[in-house]
């Protein structure tokens, strides 16, 4: 089943600059709860456009080692990267391990898009050494309340079409509330030490934040005609989005962690 957002569209490029600005040093400060340094070996599992594993690789020099995977990798391989990083084109579903005995496996929005999640937490589990931490970061992609606008009518038609974006991207084999069952579902993988926080800011019209909405409906404009979407109602969307009345909720990002059992 195709995923939704496929990273070969022209709109790859803005969706990974909002990530990277807006919840790059959350996820930084998570995976440094791991104890991260020198030496550790790693795996970056959907490396996107290769900032996290960049910065990783910082930090296992000298000594340590940063393999990051992804279906499509040009974009990670365009940025500069320390001899610590290595890349590779892989599907973390159907292709072989890209290693084992990993101090720290990371994914950040991967596993909500594929309906074979369970299945890949179980094959990333495996990938850990006794002791090692596994980080999956998810968002609840329910939770976006407006949280400002000029009136009920821009409210409701945000609401109408990311309720639209929503159901797209069950069609495709998303879970949008994986975030909220990401906890849980790693308990039940057998990891321990198991532990959550939950990051989100407010996004205002204009701003930076809120471009993520526009690189998605962007990219889906031709299914949301299709769900009842049509053109006036997209202008309006893209005038909302540049309102600075109107603030919404962004997408929480919920960071869990938990380690392989040593024993």
């Amino acid at each position: 089943m195709p995923y939704l957002f496929d990273n070969t569209a022209d709109q790859t490029v803005e969706r990974f600059a909002v990530l990277e600005s807006r919840y790059d040093l959350f996820s930084q400060g998570q995976l440094g709860l791991t104890g991260l340094g020198p030496g550790w070996r790693c795996l970056e599992v959907g490396g996107g456009g290769g900032s996290l594993a960049c910065w990783m690789g910082e930090r296992v020099a000298p000594g340590g080692e940063v393999t990051v995977t992804d279906l499509e990798p040009r974009w990670a391989a365009t940025r500069p990267r320390p001899a610590t990083v290595r890349l590779l084109r892989h599907d973390i579903v159907r292709d072989p391990a890209p290693g084992d005995g990993f101090d720290l496996v990371h994914a950040r929005l991967v596993l909500l898009h594929l309906p074979e999640r369970l299945h890949v937490l179980d094959r990333l589990v495996k990938m850990l050494k006794p002791g090692g931490w596994l980080v999956l970061e998810e968002f609840d992609s329910s939770w976006t309340p407006v949280l400002a606008a000029s009136d009920e009518v821009a409210s409701a038609l945000f609401e109408r079409v990311h309720a639209t974006v929503l159901r797209l991207l069950e069609q495709a084999g998303a879970e949008p509330v994986w975030g909220r069952q990401v906890l849980g579902a790693m308990m039940r993988a057998g990891l321990e030490e198991v532990a959550a926080t939950t990051y989100a800011e407010a996004w205002q019209g204009g701003g930076e934040g809120i471009q993520f909405h526009r690189a998605n409906v962007e990219q889906v404009a031709g299914q949301l005609a299709e769900a009842g979407i049509g053109p006036r109602e997209l202008e309006q969307f893209w005038a909302l989005l540049e309102d600075p009345a109107f603030v919404v909720n962004s997408y929480p990002l919920i960071s869990a962690r938990g380690r392989r059992p040593r024993q």
